[in-house]
């Protein structure tokens, strides 16, 4: 009943109240991204949503918009030379990616679910993970996006190239991550998730998300 119906509609509540409470903070930031950098302000993207139907992502803009074909292509390292000075700003405090509020709206994605992917992110995941990861809707937060909020400092301090570093380390875990969370949706879920997401904006390198989820799979490396 939670996951068919309930969720559905605390997404729309949240979503538009988020919304209209951040809307005076939000549009400065817009202003800001227009006359900086290379002058536009939203970051649209193509991303696998429910049942593996593609979607766009909404972002704010904070990188070059050549980025996905210079460089380490889609994955984005700590001090990336691609991300704009404003944009190191909106990356490290999230920011970047409250327009995804629009999309929980619109109804491709909700507060919590597991990160949406571009293909090539997606690959990697075993045959089981790609079809049960999206039987809920991609989230603005999840429990993969709060083990791996130091994902681009993990890519840029390993040796290992990184598309074989992703897939044989971070997208093994990633998937046992997403699919515990499959096991495990519930009003109670998300609302923890959803508190943990706002403490470790403030406190980052903290082991809460394991305190309260003791049946967490471990990550076994740094």
């Amino acid at each position: 009943m939670y996951k068919l119906y309930f969720k559905r509609l605390i997404d729309i509540f949240l979503s538009s109240l988020a919304l209209i409470i951040l809307s005076p903070f939000l549009m400065p930031i817009c202003i800001i991204l227009l006359f900086t950098g290379e002058n536009y302000v939203f970051y649209f993207q193509e991303r696998i949503g429910y049942k593996n139907k593609p979607f766009l992502i909404y972002k704010f803009a904070t990188m070059l918009k050549n980025s996905p074909n210079m460089g380490t292509g889609l994955h984005t390292k700590k001090s990336d030379s691609r991300v704009l000075p404003f944009g190191h700003f909106l990356r490290k405090s999230k920011i970047n990616e409250l327009p995804q509020l629009l999309n929980i709206l619109f109804g491709s994605m909700s507060i919590v679910g597991p990160r949406p992917l571009v293909d090539k992110t997606f690959e990697p995941y075993s045959q089981f993970v790609k079809k049960n990861i999206y039987n809920v809707k991609p989230g603005l937060t999840g429990i993969g996006s709060i083990i791996f909020r130091d994902e681009e400092e993990l890519l840029s301090k390993t040796n290992i190239p990184l598309e074989i570093f992703y897939k044989n380390e971070i997208s093994p875990y990633k998937g046992e991550l997403e699919i515990w969370y499959q096991n495990n949706v519930s009003l109670y879920t998300d609302i923890m998730i959803i508190i943990i997401t706002f403490y470790t904006l403030f406190f980052p390198n903290n082991n809460l998300v394991y305190k309260l989820f003791k049946d967490l799979p471990k990550r076994n490396f740094k």
